[in-house]
């Protein structure tokens, strides 16, 4: 049995705004392919996805804010924030599955089944509490930092975040958490969307000092990235967290239709191994990893592989 779970399935594809929409079904498959191409499957344990329930979701979410995608997902029409996330048929259902499967990927790697798990679709890293953002529906990102600590008892969480639009949706959320560890290495918000993650925004109150926002320049490389990488690490180091959940969006990758970087996947490789590391070191080895953004079908293939590769070889060395 491998310590490292992928969930793949008809269900998490199903989350998608459309054939000719960035944010398309295909994404889910094109990861599928190279996952097969390069014989992942037989070093991973293939797990199908998971529904969560509604008191889950409102874990993060608000009633009244859940209950609206609910009656949205019956007659879709619209966008359920100001123009960016349009409702489509049967949503409640997909991004149920979305959060079902993080959430499931939590619950198996702190019970010990598992070390290392990755879902790709997933990361939906820009929903707010009360409203969608940016593609996002349900943040399951903000909702595994919840189960952690009400199911578990798990304070000190760091989210990880690399995917080229900050993660503002579970940034503003635990602002003012100092529990919540925040490291996110994002495209700079004078250029892309949300317009946020500030390298003065460090988070308030007594949780003052627990974020770490860095803006990267346009067309940021490698080297760019492992340079300021060690930079990230030593403050996740300082901050000795007890579970490590990574957004990995591979928007960052060059060649992305609606960003400006050109990191390669070794980038991701990167970051995954280092994590895995830390992990080891303070977390037991716990880390469950999200896809995220990247509309570039090629590039999010071999991202999000390279991210699956470098937890298989971790547990092989």
């Amino acid at each position: 049995m491998s310590e490292t779970c992928v969930y793949i399935g008809e269900a998490l594809a199903r989350y998608s705004f459309g054939v000719d929409h960035p944010f398309g079904p295909r994404r889910h498959d094109a990861f599928v392919g190279e996952f097969r191409r390069r014989h992942l499957p037989d070093k991973v344990d293939v797990l199908q996805p998971v529904k969560a329930k509604q008191e889950m979701i409102e874990w993060f979410h608000d009633p009244d804010y859940v209950d609206k995608v609910i009656r949205m997902s019956k007659l879709p029409a619209g966008y359920l924030d100001g123009g960016d996330t349009p409702a489509f048929s049967n949503m409640y259902d997909a991004t149920a599955h979305v959060v079902g499967s993080t959430l499931d990927a939590v619950d198996r790697v702190i019970q010990g089944e598992y070390k290392r798990a990755f879902i790709p679709i997933a990361g939906l890293h820009h929903a707010r509490r009360d409203t969608a953002a940016g593609f996002c529906i349900f943040n399951d990102c903000g909702i595994a930092i919840e189960a952690l600590r009400r199911k578990y008892q798990i304070q000190r969480v760091a989210y990880v975040d690399i995917d080229a639009h900050h993660g503002d949706g579970v940034f503003y959320s635990f602002e003012d958490d100092p529990d919540l560890i925040f490291l996110d290495m994002h495209e700079d918000g004078r250029f892309l969307y949300p317009g946020t993650g500030r390298l003065e925004e460090t988070g308030t109150g007594k949780a003052a000092g627990t974020k770490l926002n860095i803006p990267m320049p346009m067309g940021a490389s490698d080297a760019d990235f492992l340079r300021v990488w060690e930079t990230g690490e030593k403050f996740l180091r300082e901050a000795k967290p007890e579970f490590i959940l990574l957004q990995c969006g591979a928007d960052s990758l060059d060649g992305d239709p609606i960003t400006h970087m050109q990191y390669s996947e070794q980038a991701h490789a990167h970051a995954a191994e280092r994590l895995c590391r830390l992990a080891d070191e303070y977390c037991a080895g716990r880390i469950v990893a999200m896809g995220g953004g990247g509309y570039n079908l090629d590039n999010l293939a071999r991202a999000w592989c390279a991210v699956v590769d470098a937890f298989v070889r971790h547990e092989q060395a």
